[in-house]
């Protein structure tokens, strides 16, 4: 069959599951589709392994009508885009170059915009939706959900809120309406040129929400933090493990001799830092989210301003906080796998320190376990409790 009619393949493959997350295209491997976290082959409309041929020849059909898209691949050996079948079924797509062929993976872009609800996330996140100013990030791996937490926040504002609300992304996924706020949303490479450029017009655009798909690099940072100490309220991703690491992020992208000054401005501008992993569910249906939660108050504030110390790290401030609304991720996990919501295999392998949650769900606190041997942690173990250990 021609490649050039590839919209039937597309919905061949998706027939598969109704949790299809990603279609995978690598020369050598038969079509490939990605539920709950598995890869599977498959044979849509009979095709075996692909070839160099076929996978150029779906990567140009994918980019057709798109020559800034190809450009960029033919550059820089990577591209992202958006594409949609008639069926008006969206993808967000990355097409890459390796052992000079070309690998395309497509992410399923749910047609519904999620809510905070259907995502199972954490109550106190709609206060994020009443926030006026400040940065809130969210963070995690590539596929953990940051781009649905995030199109959730912005539904429950435009859904609340007569704002002007403009965002930035590579590339657009869920396509927002205009309800009560009106929403410009912008796409690098097609309505702009990069992140930076975008970010400083939006400055003269006059929102009061600015959602940045991801903040990559200093230059973008920079003005998101300008944008958050000038009254916008900023929500953006970062590809960071937890909170701490977050902040570590921001930090080292910054000359070491400003590392106070960016401290105090971080203090100052931070509203929420959410981190995400999704763990497979305990009955196979799916995958759910498990939220570590840092939150803006005079404790964190201090702590990221001057640094962490002894007794005085976010973790510990996250684990005495759950009446402000905070929670670490291993606290998260351990009530998961107590309500049997997750496996305690799955929870463990997704944990934060495992050695150290296996320890509490037995009962034992950390400090117990550190007395009755002749090795306590280091001081500069507190944040993360006992080193990982191996459980396998």
């Amino acid at each position: 069959m021609s490649f050039f009619d590839l919209p039937p393949v597309i919905e061949r493959m998706l027939l598969v599951s109704d949790k299809i997350s990603d279609l995978n295209f690598s020369v050598g491997q038969q079509p490939q589709v990605e539920v709950n976290g598995k890869l599977t082959s498959v044979q849509p409309l009979g095709l075996q392994k692909l070839s160099p041929y076929q996978t150029e020849i779906i990567a140009m059909t994918l980019m057709e009508g798109n020559p800034d898209a190809a450009s960029r691949l033919a550059n820089t050996g990577s591209v992202d885009l958006s594409w949609s079948l008639p069926t008006k079924i969206r993808f967000r797509v990355n097409i890459f170059q390796q052992r000079g062929t070309y690998s395309i993976v497509m992410r399923v872009i749910p047609t519904e915009i999620p809510t905070l609800e259907s995502l199972s996330l954490p109550k106190q996140l709609s206060d994020i939706t009443n926030l006026r100013n400040g940065i809130v990030l969210v963070t995690g791996p590539t596929g953990s959900g940051k781009t649905s937490t995030l199109a959730a926040v912005i539904d429950r504002i435009n859904n609340e809120h007569h704002y002007h609300i403009v965002t930035i992304e590579d590339p657009i996924e869920f396509l927002h309406m205009h309800r009560r706020s009106t929403i410009n949303q912008r796409e690098i490479g097609t309505d702009t040129k990069d992140f930076p450029s975008a970010l400083r017009a939006a400055l003269r655009q006059a929102p009061k929400v600015i959602l940045i798909g991801e903040m990559r690099d200093y230059e973008t940072t920079e003005i998101a933090l300008e944008a958050a100490e000038t009254g916008h309220l900023v929500l953006s991703t970062l590809h960071t493990i937890d909170a701490s690491k977050t902040i570590d992020r921001i930090i080292g992208l910054y000359p070491k001799n400003e590392e106070q000054v960016i401290r105090t401005r971080l203090a100052q501008t931070f509203r929420y830092i959410l981190s995400q992993r999704l763990i497979p569910h305990a009955d196979g249906a799916g995958r759910v989210a498990a939220v570590e939660i840092l939150k803006s108050t005079p404790r964190t504030r201090e702590y990221l301003q001057n640094g962490e110390g002894e007794g005085k790290t976010l973790l510990d401030a996250m684990r005495d906080s759950r009446l402000d609304g905070m929670q670490d991720f291993d606290t998260v996990i351990k009530d998961m796998i107590e309500r049997k919501v997750v496996s305690l295999e799955d929870g463990l392998a997704f944990a934060t320190n495992p050695h150290n949650l296996q320890l509490a769900l037995k009962g034992v606190s950390i400090r117990d376990d550190f007395l009755q041997t002749d090795n306590p942690p280091p001081a500069g173990d507190r944040r993360r409790g006992a080193p990982m250990l191996d459980l396998t």
